[in-house]
């Protein structure tokens, strides 16, 4: 029991963490602009499921961020196959 416990906290604690990074790169992106005069590139990916949700300001972006959601639905796809064949042999 106590190491669900611990398993919860620790969940907890990495959401929090994930909410304070996005916080703090969306202050880092806002006083950079700022300082450029507002030539910035960005994008984001929402991943739902397998299936990617990609925009971005420019073409460059988007092919990176199409690149990072192969490699995410392919690391995903990985691990529940190792984790699927680990429980199957208990």
């Amino acid at each position: 029991m106590a190491e669900a416990a611990s398993l919860t906290l620790l969940g907890l604690t990495l959401i929090i963490l994930g909410f304070i990074l996005i916080f703090i790169a969306v202050i880092m992106i806002f006083f950079a602009g700022i300082r450029t005069h507002g030539k910035i590139k960005g994008g984001g990916l929402v991943m739902v499921g397998p299936i990617p949700i990609i925009f971005g300001t420019d073409r460059e972006t988007v092919k990176t961020l199409m690149i990072l959601s192969i490699v995410l639905i392919a690391a995903s796809l990985i691990f529940m196959l190792v984790l699927s064949q680990t429980l199957t042999l208990r």
